[in-house]
């Protein structure tokens, strides 16, 4: 199990046994902070009673480390997992936990107890499941290292597969697997060795440590006062220190610049506390509507950082296809992920830590449905249901390429008004926004037999009270689609080439701080991430990021009918899901043939690039070449 993780930690391992318990913990780890023998997990805390093995980074930890050493604590190294370790030694779990800031999956063993506790980040920026086979609790950062298990049979959870195929990845609690859960973000879960019931249903003991949907409602009822400039400079400082904590590091460290609003004012800042040129990192596409190169290369030229950029072609990006289901052990269907490995790919032959600019536009509303959509929906939402869907399915039927030909240089115009034709005839507010993050909106029908499960999105009791359309969404993107869907894509693209990804926006401080700003200082008329744009605007002139939004995708929409197309048709074949028995071949044969003829091309694309990942990742890990690559995992560990 361990030797499955090796690409998550390549410089280190251990594994620990408790002489009289049957608990065992293994890690990999990728050395970054005390690169000495004193930063060795699992590691046991001073006092003995705990046992750890994490992954990620305690960001604060200097600032604990001080607190701690004031009360008499000693330390024999400087990594943060004794700091951690002494923490929970010093104030016990709960507190600690209140005080300790950074992205981590930690498993604890308590030998005094008897009790193994697993806790994840606030915004799942570090994976962690767990799960039965037989008798065994399992768990660990990816699934593979369960396969690795001689009695773990992965059974899929229909139900789960049809949450996938309604929204592109994942949704935690729940895993492609029956009996294997993901923990929740912010949440903590403790199970006694003496009392384990073996199939137990881990979901209903997971226990929030922190609460977004409390946070919210705490922040919105002590709105900020403060003037403008007041309100700047604070968020400054909070994201300066965000920036500067993750600047601490004993490897190589840069950053990925796209010469986006997020990533620029990331790297403005660290340029600014660096006494050296900081290395950045950015990619290249030869189709224009997908390459920001250009415009950070100007912005780097700028700032005075040490800049690389690497162009793919369309072929580099192809190549990555099969090792998808290798990357992504788990179904995951956002196109960016290509890319993304691929940057994390050439940025690791330079440097082991970047700092990112993932996080921004989920609390300042960043995206084009926080600052565009509420404004459609003001305009509309007045005139009947049936009026808006006959507008939507006319608007439909004009090729995008004429749209795109009305608004040049103005990146997927076309896609947009396809879009917006589509979301025009839903019922509300809550069906749009389920339109505007999903796949296919049938996913029942698709799954046939599946019953869509309750995930803390469509729970009523995690929904905070009293926001409007807008701020429905950004906490929406918060709550599930920044944890499971983006931070799967960074934490799998980096990691699987041994590259830590930290990103200073995502900071738990930063984000409870822009819960209290009043609506005016995150979007102003159609234009988002009004603060942030204040603070950037401080290090870089306007006329070197103010363009529209691009995305981080690839042209999945022309290479399902061009260079995909015969790999794509035998993985969606009617014979073969007719065989297989898990996805509604009918339905799926209509969409693949309605793409080809150029039918609602960029919904189709969506619908099908997810369940192409899903038979992509079905061939791999349940197919037939599943078992031998098992038993080499299990032969390799021996």
């Amino acid at each position: 199990m361990q030797n499955a993780l090796a690409h998550r930690g390549p410089d280190d391992f251990g594994i620990w046994q408790d002489p009289d318990v049957p608990v065992l913990l293994a890690q990999r780890r990728l050395s970054i902070i005390d690169l000495s023998a004193d930063g060795h997990q699992p590691m046991a805390s001073h006092s003995g009673r705990y046992v750890a093995v994490y992954n990620g980074e305690i960001y604060n930890f200097l600032e604990i480390r001080a607190q701690l050493e004031a009360t008499g604590h000693t330390f024999k190294g400087r990594s943060d997992t004794e700091v951690m370790l002494a923490a929970f030694d010093q104030w016990g779990l709960n507190e600690a936990l209140q005080k300790i800031g950074g992205m981590f999956a930690i498993v604890l063993w308590d030998r005094e107890k008897r009790q193994i506790h697993f806790i994840r980040d606030r915004f799942g920026k570090k994976p962690l499941y767990i799960g039965w086979a037989k008798n065994s609790l399992l768990f660990g950062s990816e699934l593979k290292a369960f396969h690795a298990h001689p009695d773990f049979r992965g059974q899929i959870n229909r139900d789960a597969l049809a949450l996938y195929m309604r929204y592109g990845y994942m949704c935690a609690p729940y895993s492609i697997f029956k009996g294997v859960w993901q923990l929740l973000p912010g949440a903590r879960l403790t199970i006694d060795a003496d009392g384990m019931t073996p199939g137990e249903d881990l979901a209903a003991l997971m226990q929030p440590y922190w609460s977004l949907p409390r946070v919210v409602e705490d922040r919105r009822a002590h709105i900020n006062k403060k003037d403008e400039a007041a309100i700047i400079d604070e968020f400054e400082a909070l994201l300066t220190t965000a920036v500067s904590q993750r600047m601490i590091s004993d490897v190589p460290l840069g950053a990925f610049l796209s010469g986006g609003i997020d990533s620029s004012v990331i790297v403005a800042l660290m340029q600014r506390h660096s006494s050296q040129p900081v290395k950045t990192f950015s990619i290249g596409f030869d189709e224009a509507a997908y390459n920001e190169a250009e415009h950070a290369a100007k912005i780097a030229a700028h700032l005075g950082t040490d800049h690389r950029e690497f162009y793919v072609s369309g072929q580099d990006a192809l190549d990555v296809i099969p090792k998808l289901p290798d990357i992504f052990d788990e179904p995951f269907a956002d196109s960016s992920q290509i890319p993304t490995y691929l940057i994390s790919k050439l940025a690791r032959e330079h440097v082991t830590v970047v700092l990112t600019g993932d996080g921004g536009d989920e609390i300042l509303g960043g995206y084009q449905r926080h600052t565009h959509i509420p404004a459609v929906w003001k305009k509309i939402g007045w005139v009947p249901a049936p009026v808006r869907a006959l507008i939507g399915s006319a608007a439909g039927t004009v090729p995008e390429s004429v749209y795109d030909s009305l608004r040049p240089g103005y990146p997927q115009f076309g896609r947009r008004v396809h879009r917006l034709a589509q979301l025009i005839g839903k019922k509300g507010p809550t069906e749009v926004y389920e339109f505007l993050v999903g796949a296919w909106p049938n996913a029942q029908e698709i799954v046939p037999g599946a019953t869509l499960p309750v995930i803390p999105l469509t729970d009523p009791t995690w929904q905070p009270r009293g926001l409007n359309f807008t701020e429905r969404m950004i906490f929406g993107d918060t709550l599930s689609y920044r944890p499971n869907d983006l931070m799967v894509k960074a934490d799998r693209a980096a990691m699987a080439n041994a590259l830590e990804a930290r990103a200073p926006l995502m900071d738990h401080l930063l984000c409870e701080y822009a819960w209290s700003l009043p609506m005016h200082m995150k979007i102003r008329g159609l234009t988002g991430k009004w603060l942030l744009r204040q603070v950037l605007k401080k290090h870089v002139p306007a006329h070197l990021y103010e363009r529209p939004k691009m995305g981080f995708g690839i042209p999945v929409n022309e290479w399902l009918r061009g260079p995909l197309r015969e790999w794509g048709g035998d993985l969606l074949s009617h014979q073969r899901l007719k065989k297989q028995g898990l996805l509604n071949a009918d339905l799926i044969a209509k969409a693949w043939d309605d793409h080809q003829k150029g039918i609602m091309v960029d919904a189709n694309a969506t619908h099908l690039w997810s369940a192409l990942m899903f038979q992509a990742w079905h061939d791999r890990w349940m197919g037939a070449g599943a078992a031998s690559v098992t038993n080499q995992t299990r032969r390799a560990a021996v």
